[in-house]
């Protein structure tokens, strides 16, 4: 299945699920952020003060002109200078007001955005693997990103031309009223003819304003999957293929956006049009009444300022309509993020561990399969037990279970049936950071930061000091390289390590597993992808760190399990063999056949 199959696949899926919550979309989606603004209500207050002073100073310049107009015609040269000082004093508040507004407004916004962005990253960072079965890494990143930009857009621009347009629009109406009452008339009967086609059209743009963030997203996860194997890309010359795949991608976004902007540039010439008929017809209009003494050029004057006003607003409400539609797709995709519900339950009454009772670890009758797979039973009532201080070894072919084993231990996925108790307790009953805490965890391809290889082993236990990391590293057969390094501890390792060989990653990651100092360790192949040399050097690592400390490895090597206390040999998720490495060599199973492929038979 191509690539984009897979994405239309599951991006079908994303929408059938969320087909309830689709309907009655719109922009009152934004005020579901408001939680988020409540710990600064008093710079919302103070901004939106602010806000109101300066429009009501925008409304009052219209009657200012009138007079300034009528004074032309007075006698009064004294009167007229007085409306000018007046005109230019309000002209100078509305500077400040304008300025302050600005500033107040777009600090919130920032700020505002920046706790969102916070939110999202706390909220997904902390979720079990489990939720990342249906979200490619690249679209949460665009959620993080992309879409939050759009709210901040919003939050500090449009939201805040869009209430002063709102006041401008009722004020110029009130005072166009006051004015003229039969040109207000005219006016009003335009509105229809430009709020009509603004509802109309405006459910269609946010449905494509929705659409074009998801091609985003979806690009966004393309390119973090592209780019974080562009080796292998390279390697099997895949760079012709993947340029075209995320083409397409590309292609589509556009094709989205380029049916958005015309719905929305049909919406302003249509607005556009309408308004500037509508200045004409009342100037022709208003003209005449002047000719005849009902109004004076003053009042018409400031009603057409105001006219002015009302239409303006319109046409930049109708504009930034557009840009909440937008954000309210954003706001959608944020907030299903944030209430997104982690597929590992954590229990109301959690109970903690004592560290001084025996850490036991007891499998009974377990059932587990992945969620995205239910109908795929990795094992069925799996039962073993591993005595404090032992060492535990899983073997067997790929696909026998053996790594579900510790995303089970680590609370990644929970078992269906069953029970896992350490130390007595379920794990189900266990806060998961205190269970977590229990562990140290060397996988096959550890992870390694775009950091120093001080950072990185530190990541074990961050608040351990210089000379605690060098201790571990010591340990862990890594100084040695590290000091030969241009940086020694300081050395960046570039990004996912790619300055380091697999056998430095590898003793990284056992010098983190030093630091961390956790009773239970859990080795998953340390060895697997290792020369001859490096993996003498991680096995005496190993055997170091696995001095008191409870032990479950699992290897393909079985020169890495040969003295573990107890072997487990699994086969499509079952215990088919179990026993010492010499009780199983004499057993003449799969362990030994396995063994003698290897040249392990003693």
């Amino acid at each position: 299945m191509s690539y984009q199959s897979s994405l239309k696949k599951s991006n079908n899926n994303k929408e059938n699920n969320k087909s309830e919550r689709e309907k009655g979309r719109n922009i009152s989606s934004l005020f579901l952020l408001a939680s988020f603004f409540k710990p600064y209500y008093l710079n919302l207050i103070l901004a939106s003060l602010v806000l109101i002073l300066t429009a009501g100073i925008s409304l009052t310049f219209p009657i200012a002109i009138r007079r300034v107009v009528d004074g032309f015609f007075s006698n009064s040269t004294s009167l007229m200078d007085y409306y000018f000082a007046a005109a230019f004093g309000l002209a100078s508040l509305l500077a400040i007001g304008t300025a302050l507004r600005f500033y107040l407004v777009t600090r919130l916004g920032e700020r505002v955005v920046a706790d969102i962005r916070k939110a999202l990253f706390n909220k997904v960072i902390s979720m079990s693997p489990g939720f990342y079965e249906r979200l490619l890494t690249g679209e949460i990143l665009s959620r993080i990103t992309t879409d939050t930009t759009l709210i901040l857009s919003v939050v500090s621009s449009s939201v805040s031309l869009a209430l002063r347009n709102f006041l401008l629009l009722i004020g110029g109406l009130f005072f166009m009223f006051l004015t003229s009452i039969k040109l207000s008339i005219m006016v009003l009967l335009l509105v229809p003819i430009m709020v009509v086609p603004i509802l109309a059209m405006g459910r269609r743009l946010r449905k494509l304003s929705r659409e074009s963030q998801s091609r985003i997203a979806d690009s966004s996860g393309m390119a973090s999957e592209m780019l974080l194997a562009s080796s292998t890309i390279q390697a099997f010359n895949y760079v012709k293929n993947a340029r075209n795949n995320f083409s397409d991608i590309i292609d589509k976004s556009f094709f989205i956006a380029k049916k958005r902007i015309l719905v929305r540039s049909i919406i302003t010439a249509l607005i556009i049009f309408v308004v500037f008929v509508g200045i004409v017809a009342v100037l022709w209009v208003g003209a005449r009444d002047v000719r005849l003494g009902i109004i004076s050029p003053g009042y018409l004057v400031q009603f057409v300022i105001y006219s002015g006003f009302v239409a303006g607003a319109v046409a930049a409400l109708s504009e930034i309509f557009g840009e909440l539609q937008r954000a309210a797709g954003a706001t959608d995709r944020i907030i299903e993020i944030l209430k997104s519900q982690d597929p590992v339950k954590q229990l109301q009454n959690i109970k903690y561990i004592d560290r001084k009772n025996e850490i036991l670890i007891d499998f009974k009758n377990v059932t587990f399969s992945y969620p995205s797979r239910p109908n795929e039973i990795v094992f069925n009532d799996l039962n073993f037990f591993i005595g404090e201080g032992n060492t535990l070894a899983l073997v067997g072919p790929s696909g026998a279970g053996k790594s579900s084993i510790f995303q089970i231990l680590l609370r990644f996925y929970d078992f269906t049936k069953g029970s896992v108790k350490i130390a007595g307790l379920s794990i189900k009953e266990i806060d998961t950071q205190t269970l977590r805490d229990l562990f140290a965890f060397v996988p096959q391809e550890p992870a390694i930061f775009a950091n120093s290889v001080l950072e990185n082993i530190r990541f074990g236990r961050p608040d351990a000091n210089n000379k605690e990391v060098e201790e571990a590293a010591k340990k862990s057969a890594a100084h040695e390289f590290i000091m030969g390094l241009p940086e020694g501890y300081d050395t960046f390792v570039g990004e996912r390590g790619v300055l380091l060989s697999v056998g430095e990653k590898q003793r990284i990651a056992i010098a983190r597993a030093f630091l961390r100092s956790s009773p239970i360790l859990l080795l998953d192949e340390p060895t697997a992808s290792l020369d001859a040399e490096s993996e003498g050097l991680i096995q005496r690592a190993l055997k170091n760190l696995s001095k008191s400390k409870t032990v479950i490895v699992i290897a393909h090597r079985l020169s890495t399990v040969k003295k573990a206390d107890k072997i487990l040999v699994l086969e499509k998720g079952n215990i088919v063999s179990e026993g010492t490495h010499a009780e199983l060599i004499k057993k003449n199973g799969t362990y030994a056949k396995l063994a003698r492929l290897q040249f392990l038979t003693n």
